[in-house]
């Protein structure tokens, strides 16, 4: 009966600290790592993907907790930029990761049907309007493997970010890009963007154009008004910083690049109330298409070029210990 009453209250509080300690790791995940791994941004590997976290468990679990305790050298800050969260929480949302994992892997795989073959052209068809229809009826799965780099079969839907385009579909003719009339004899005529592309400076984000590189080298003259070919823009040199909790890196806006190519009027009020402090931002905001996010991911470089926008580093001076008080 003693030997019951000690073991059962330490099995209680073994119970009850695991399902505990699950809690947080949930919590620490949905309010810190969801940002980046739901998603993948900037490479991290995304939440319940096999393909994803099987490199990265050859390392052990020990090392998984030293990355996200430590950061990475790839751009994971240190216990994901919340510099608040016990070391226990942060290894609790590992194992909240790594149980998604598990159970993504126990699951049976269903079987993929395979893909209808591409219906033949019409015999009558105008061969401008043959090429997109044939790559609008092209399988599926070959897009996945052209686009696969994380070693997952190509039947998996999560074998690639279905919100990154393949290298081979990026900046297509106008009669492929899904916006222009394909039969529309005027659309043929438009220039291909990979060749209006091609002497600009290239980027490794967006559609690899550094656009802002080619307004400072003339490679490019956006044109500020319509009818008058001769107006220049009001240009506003002021770099705004706004300051980040944790160890990222702090934002930068410089109105000079947004000016050279927007009008004040474009963001001010509608999107950002010029008032200092009047402006909640987040990255969950961002990438809802709020803020900075109605352009940042649609026609401006994706919100996962993370250091663009991080780009004042933090100085981070040791805590200068106070002399006693003397009587």
């Amino acid at each position: 009966m003693k030997i019951e009453r000690v073991i059962l209250p330490v099995l209680m509080s073994a119970f009850f600290g695991a399902a505990a300690a699950a809690d947080a790791g949930k919590d620490l995940y949905t309010k810190t790592c969801a940002v980046c791994h739901a998603a993948g941004i900037a490479g991290a590997p995304r939440y319940g993907n096999v393909g994803d976290w099987q490199p990265r468990l050859a390392g052990g679990t020990a090392r998984l907790y030293a990355s996200a305790l430590k950061g990475t050298a790839k751009g994971m800050p240190a216990k994901g930029g919340n510099l608040t969260a016990s070391d226990g929480d942060v290894k609790a949302a590992v194992d909240f990761m790594l149980a998604s994992v598990k159970a993504a892997s126990a699951s049976p795989a269903k079987p993929v049907a395979a893909a209808p073959a591409p219906a033949a052209a019409p015999v009558a068809a105008a061969p401008k309007a043959a090429a997109p229809v044939a790559a609008a009826a092209a399988p599926a799965a070959s897009i996945d493997a052209a686009a696969n780099t994380s070693g997952a079969s190509a039947a998996d839907i999560n074998s690639f970010n279905r919100l990154l385009k393949p290298i081979g579909k990026r900046n297509p003719p106008p009669a492929e890009d899904g916006i222009h009339d394909p039969v529309n004899d005027g659309t043929v005529a438009l220039m291909a963007p990979l060749a209006a592309y091609g002497p600009l400076p290239k980027s490794l984000a967006g559609n690899r154009v550094n656009w802002v590189k080619a307004i400072d080298e003339k490679k490019i003259n956006p044109r500020w008004d319509r009818q008058d070919a001769n107006a220049a823009p009001v240009v506003i040199d002021l770099n705004i910083v706004r300051e980040v909790k944790g160890s990222m890196p702090d934002v930068v806006y410089p109105h000079k690049q947004h000016t050279e190519w927007l009008d004040c009027s474009n963001c001010h009020p509608a999107i950002f109330v010029p008032q200092k402090g009047a402006n909640a931002i987040s990255m969950a905001a961002i990438l809802l298409g709020e803020k900075c996010g109605v352009c940042h991911g649609k026609v401006a470089f994706p919100v996962s070029e993370c250091r663009l926008c991080h780009s004042k580093k933090k100085e981070f001076r040791p805590a200068q210990a106070t002399a006693p008080a003397t009587k």
